[in-house]
This record gives structure tokens, sequence and C-alpha cells, in this order.
């Protein structure tokens, strides 16, 4: 079988630990999104942050490339949802990492109404309660595509489903 691949760190943490002003926005992050602990802070920031360097390497790259790269670079984080079809490099390098937090599955749940709380979604995920297209995620930091937003919903084997399949019936027959 060989020797397993050595798993690479996905995050870079601050280079200045004790420093108030991040310290207090990253606990607020934290609650906002209900994170379990900064290192899944500090993974989407590292994601802002290579977004950002590849942004400024492709300003200083001549105009026949630019455009080609440019174009591949937008229509990605378009397809992330986290940038406007009609953004520009500019919106690229201010790009920050709430603009990923809010594409996580977690986040996600909990706006769509799936959950009561954010940390009730993260139970859920975690649980095995949500699904994308029928298929089972069971991590919270999963960013969902925007293709794929409409798509979260219950699992079908989830108590919760059939749960929800009945409130909806309920609704129905009162609205009649």
């Amino acid at each position: 079988m060989g020797d397993p691949k050595k798993p690479r760190k996905k995050w870079q943490g601050p280079k200045h630990p004790w420093i108030k002003e991040r310290l207090v926005k990253e606990i607020e992050l934290m609650g906002k999104y209900g994170l379990r602990n900064k290192r899944e802070l500090w993974r989407l920031e590292t994601l802002a942050r290579y977004f950002r360097h590849r942004a400024r390497g492709l300003l200083a790259l001549p105009p026949e490339i630019r455009e080609k790269e440019e174009k591949a670079l937008l229509a990605r984080l378009y397809n992330l949802g986290v940038l406007p079809e009609n953004a520009t490099l500019d919106d690229v390098l201010g790009l920050t990492a709430e603009n990923f937090l809010e594409r996580r599955l977690q986040t996600i749940v909990f706006r769509k109404g799936l959950a009561r709380s954010i940390h009730e979604a993260r139970q859920l995920i975690v649980h095995g309660h949500i699904a994308i297209g029928g298929r089972r995620i069971r991590s919270p930091g999963y960013l969902v595509k925007r293709d794929e937003e409409e798509l979260v919903d219950y699992a079908p084997t989830s108590p919760y489903a059939a749960r929800a399949a009945q409130q909806e019936g309920a609704e129905g027959e009162e609205t009649v």
C-alpha cells in the first residue's frame, strides 16, 4: 500500500497571537458563526488570504494573460457564492473570512430555518440529519456552492424530514 501521505496544515495562525483587537474580533466571529475553535476561523482567513494573494499576482501580469486567469478566478469565486456575478479584482482584494463563513453549511442551515440556533445547526450536521441533494454531509465547515444552496435540506432518513413533511401537510390542510 505504501506510506500514507503526510497531511498538510490547511491554516496559518496569526503572527502576533496576543493583539487584543484581533482576539476580540475572533471571539465575536466564533460566537456569531458557532465555530468550535479558532482553527476553523484561521482556515478561512488563510483561504481569503490565498485568493487576495492570487488577485494581487494577477494585477502584475500582462493584459492578455491576466484576462483569461482573471475570468477563471472570478468564476470560481462566483460559483463558491462569495462574490456577485459582475465582480472585479478589486472585490477579490476585499475578501475576508466572513465572506467564507457565510458559505459554511452550518450557517446556511441556520439561515434557511432548518435549525433554531447556529449551535443546533452544527449538531444536526454532525449527527447526519442534513443532506445536500440527498447526500449526507457531516462537516459543518463544508463550503456550499451557489448551485447546491437550494438543495440543502434534511436527510431523507432523518426523523426531522418526516416531522417537516407532517408540518407542511398540516399547513396545507389549514389553507384549504
